[in-house]
């Protein structure tokens, strides 16, 4: 059935920013004496703020300091700034869903200056998702609460169960079901924590606009 409205997340729907973002985080962590494997890192705290980073960092015995947050925040908007690449295909997703006259909104964990820079570099992202997108960090209620979810529904005056989320992690899909909403998992690598949520995983953009019966 075709949704009356679908909701992104951000990063890693998106922007392909889950990349560079680990990269840098893999490096920082390794500097306070935390050495984790790359697929252990992104099955603990992908999807998460960096606020749940530093915590669950904390208690893996990463000697972080009270101000990590900030700063690690002002490294990465640097790094993503320097050029952060849409997911292939997210484009005519979005094209597939204005020619159906289906509206769409973003939900994200990141802060809103992280979406700002990101979107802000390809012509014209903001400005489709302009009123439309929004931050858990930024209202206090980040995923896996439903919070953030519910209220993209609302703003476009839609009910949730007739909304489809978009996601990539475990959090968010706890998220989006939370909120009683359908919810569908990016994973072009595989995604065991995703799949057992119950999401139903896809492995490529060009698959979403079928999956969503448009």
């Amino acid at each position: 059935m075709t949704p009356a409205a679908v909701i992104f997340d951000c990063d890693g729907v998106v922007v392909d920013s889950e990349p560079m973002a680990f990269d840098l985080l893999a490096t920082d962590l390794a500097a306070h004496g935390l050495n984790i494997p790359r697929a252990q890192m992104e099955a603990e705290l992908l999807g998460g703020t960096m606020r749940n980073v530093w915590e669950r960092a904390r208690g893996m015995g990463a000697d972080l300091p009270d101000s990590w947050v900030e700063a690690f925040y002002e490294k990465l908007y640097a790094r993503l700034a320097q050029g952060t690449p849409l997911i292939p295909g997210i484009e005519a997703v979005l094209d597939a869903l204005d020619a159906a006259g289906v509206p769409y909104a973003m939900g994200s964990n990141g802060s809103p200056r992280k979406m700002e820079i990101t979107m802000g570099q390809h012509q014209g992202l903001l400005a489709r998702f302009h009123g439309r997108a929004f931050s858990g960090q930024a209202m206090g209620r980040p995923k896996p609460a439903p919070d953030l979810y519910l209220h993209c529904a609302a703003i476009m005056g839609v009910e949730p169960e007739l909304c489809t989320v978009i996601e990539d992690s475990a959090t968010g899909a706890r998220a989006a079901f939370a909120a009683g909403m359908r919810c569908f998992g990016y994973a072009p690598h595989g995604s065991p924590a995703l799949a057992a949520t119950g999401a139903v995983l896809f492995a490529d953009m060009a698959a979403l606009p079928g999956l969503l019966e448009l």
